[in-house]
């Protein structure tokens, strides 16, 4: 590669969101490790959740470079898109093989990992790249024909089957995700107004339904436990000893936080977080461990780098050349706004606990894994946007 090649390259990297991706991910770490650290032999520092993070963070980076390269209309040509929908639909009928899917301890009715040996592995998480890309450039080739009623049902389709395949794994929490960037897609596509009047009309006639043939008896409850008035004016209750078993995770987190005050009780120092009080710490209720050893001030910081990374992404999508390019930024940055916002909401007892991930925080080689990608997407849309003007750098030429 010569000298004129490679700085255009650099010239045409987006530096700053490469650079808050990787600081929040080494803060992600630090946190991992913190919550780990007590289960660790002596003098260890980081445990296998904290080793496994770090090792699909760097190969994201990898990725997300290798993406980032290639120009993101190359990816989006039908046979691609086609191909991506398809091993997406085929990796997630995988988890209702007997014997392919696990289930976490506790939730045999949610079948989300496929185990590769002593290895598991989320499929949604890799799915919702795929549906940001399959669904933005089916938007996109809709064009201006997105308030027609055909073209409108057959996105609609689109985004049932994704939906319906991550629901019937018992994954409520990315279904939600999933739901989130569907309707996200289509109102930054232009749909009127009305069409979502009719959709909430419809989701909130069949709720009752989902209710009582959809969710399992646990889900029900973790609703039931954040809500309890809610449900009791609708005539259900649980009972007390029921009620604590339920909520006890969402407690000890929100009494960790509570316990952080401005400046926390210093990491790896936490009172809850080193005693274990909190379930699942290093995944679900990170958001707890900042909040308890850094306090106020670290879940500050925390914030401002979530939001500089989704502000990043909605840059992108209004310097992109085309509505593919736009689609796809502002996908990834709702899936990372959304994930954010359950995930907090979680941990602050303000939403029931369905397993959400906090992006480049929680724990979990997945996650952190397919998040990378989803940042190379954007910073392929960023390198290759008209705002740039011409490159002489084309690894794959369209």
């Amino acid at each position: 590669m010569n000298e004129s090649r490679l700085k255009t390259i650099l010239k045409e990297t987006n530096f700053l969101m490469l650079l808050l991706c990787i600081v929040t991910s080494a803060f992600g770490v630090l946190a991992v490790a913190s919550a780990t650290m007590s289960s660790n032999p002596p003098g260890q520092l980081f445990g296998r959740d904290a080793t496994v993070m770090m090792a699909a963070i760097g190969i994201g980076v990898v990725l997300c470079v290798f993406i980032s390269l290639l120009d993101y209309e190359v990816l989006l040509r039908p046979w691609f898109i086609i191909s991506i929908a398809a091993f997406c639909i085929v990796i997630m009928l995988l988890l209702k093989v007997p014997g392919i899917g696990a289930a976490p301890t506790g939730r045999e009715d949610s079948q989300v990992w496929i185990q590769f040996g002593s290895i598991f592995f989320q499929p949604s998480e890799l799915v919702k790249i795929g549906f940001v890309m399959t669904f933005s450039a089916h938007i996109a080739a809709v064009g201006d024909e997105i308030n027609r009623i055909p073209k409108l049902a057959l996105l609609a389709v689109h985004g049932a089957v994704f939906i319906g395949l991550v629901t019937l794994t018992g994954d409520m929490g990315s279904a939600l995700v999933f739901i989130a960037i569907f309707g996200g897609l289509l109102f930054m596509a232009g749909v009127k107004w009305y069409y979502f009047l009719a959709a909430i009309l419809l989701v909130g006639a069949a709720l009752p339904v989902a209710w009582l043939k959809v969710f399992s008896t646990f889900q029900k409850e973790r609703f039931i436990a954040v809500y309890p008035n809610f449900f009791a004016a609708l005539g259900q209750s649980i009972s007390p000893e029921r009620f604590s078993d339920v909520i006890y995770q969402q407690q000890m987190g929100v009494n960790a936080i509570s316990g952080g005050g401005l400046l926390g009780q210093g990491l790896f120092n936490g009172a809850y977080t080193q005693s274990n009080a909190v379930p699942v710490s290093e995944n679900d209720m990170i958001f707890s461990v900042i909040g308890e050893e850094l306090g106020f001030v670290g879940v500050a910081g925390l914030l401002a780098l979530l939001t500089a990374i989704i502000l990043c992404c909605l840059v992108a999508a209004r310097k992109s050349r085309d509505n593919a390019g736009k689609l796809i930024c502002g996908g990834i940055a709702l899936m990372l706004g959304v994930q954010a916002v359950i995930n907090i909401g979680m941990c602050m007892k303000f939403l029931p606990c369905i397993g959400i991930t906090l992006p480049f925080i929680s724990a979990g080689g997945s996650s952190n894994l397919c998040v990378w990608l989803g940042v190379g997407l954007v910073m392929s849309v960023s390198r290759y946007s008209w705002e740039n003007g011409p490159t002489r750098v084309r690894f794959i030429r369209r």
